[in-house]
């Protein structure tokens, strides 16, 4: 279902009004001059969002973009205070960053399961006219209204939650790789942008180790300014704490590696430059083809020269795959930080 995925929506929320305060008086058989009793207004209801980390896609809120929380209940006679509006929880999936659309200033990054925000704030309920007895005004006739309750125009950014974001131009062979690593089957084809989402697997290296890996769609020149599909997806590998650059020089007329990795690093450099200073694994892919294995040292060799290691593996024979999983995990086991 590569298609509902949706990382990005625009809803309105609003929290409930606070119920209005009772004006009551006292009316019992032998009482005389029964005093005011008027109770209290309910609170309005929140509206709460909570990361669940089963859900993987805003489509929902497409569909139901207003979501509105029960207003307090009114106060009643005899001190009886109104029922307070209940909260909506509203779950989103973990990674979702939201905003106000008016200022598009964060309120809130959920990157935890079950982790709570409460976006918008119920009004508090109005007193009932016993609150404004006096000793010279012992029979008031008013009460408070209840509070407005909190709303807000809201934008939802989901970023997927993955260890380890992979990267490269279109037709690199980044979804082979990570359905020949993880349990994931994106569509694969031998034409470009084959992968029209991003996707995510688990991947299993050894006794003790694994990661979540992310299958980014192919950046192109231009991608940070909108051009093809990188400037919408760029956004999925900025809480990975690892890339991994595949590199592609199967065509003949395709420029050198080099070239072709500086050019999507200068791509991620002018998208953000905290996303261009993390950490990268290298590889070369499609060793499998006579045309690759051919130019493979030259290309690696230029790599050398400049201070970058340069691996080379093919997704198809899974030669090299098991070196390429070394260097992944060796790599983030040097830039986690210290505990």
């Amino acid at each position: 279902m590569p298609m509902r995925f949706v990382d990005e929506a625009e809803i309105f929320v609003q929290a409930g009004h606070g119920g209005r305060g009772c004006v009551s008086f006292r009316r019992e058989k032998y009482v005389p001059r029964g005093g005011p009793d008027g109770g209290d207004g309910g609170k309005g209801g929140d509206v709460v969002f909570q990361a669940d980390r089963r859900l993987s896609t805003l489509l929902d809120f497409r569909y139901r973009p207003r979501h509105l929380a029960p207003n307090g209940g009114a106060g009643e006679g005899g001190n009886r205070a109104g029922r307070n509006g209940k909260d909506i929880v509203i779950a989103v999936p973990t990674g979702t960053v939201v905003r106000n659309a008016a200022t598009m200033e964060i309120m809130a990054d959920l990157t935890e399961d079950e982790q709570r925000f409460v976006v918008a704030r119920g009004g508090m309920g109005g007193k009932g006219n016993s609150h404004f007895a006096t000793a010279t005004h012992r029979a008031p006739r008013f009460a408070q209204e209840g509070m407005p309750g909190e709303e807000f125009r809201i934008v939802l950014e989901l970023k997927l939650l993955a260890d380890v974001g992979i990267i490269g131009k279109p037709n690199a062979g980044k979804s082979t790789f990570i359905s020949r690593v993880s349990a994931a089957r994106p569509k694969i084809a031998s034409y470009p942008f084959t992968t029209l989402v991003p996707n995510l697997g688990v991947v299993s290296h050894g006794p003790r180790h694994s990661f979540v890996i992310a299958d980014i769609p192919g950046l192109i020149a231009g991608a940070h300014a909108g051009a093809g599909m990188g400037a919408r997806f760029l956004r999925h590998v900025e809480r990975t704490s690892l890339l991994f650059h595949i590199i592609d020089i199967s065509e003949d007329e395709a420029p050198g590696a080099w070239r072709r990795h500086d050019e999507i690093n200068r791509e991620l450099e002018l998208f953000s430059a905290d996303l261009a200073a993390k950490p990268q694994v290298v590889a070369i892919g499609k060793i499998d083809l006579p045309a690759v294995r051919e130019r493979l040292k030259k290309e690696i060799d230029i790599f050398r020269e400049k201070g970058i290691e340069v691996s080379a593996f093919s997704a198809v024979t899974g030669e090299g795959i098991k070196t390429v999983l070394d260097r992944i995990v060796l790599t983030m086991e040097r830039t986690a930080p210290a505990r």
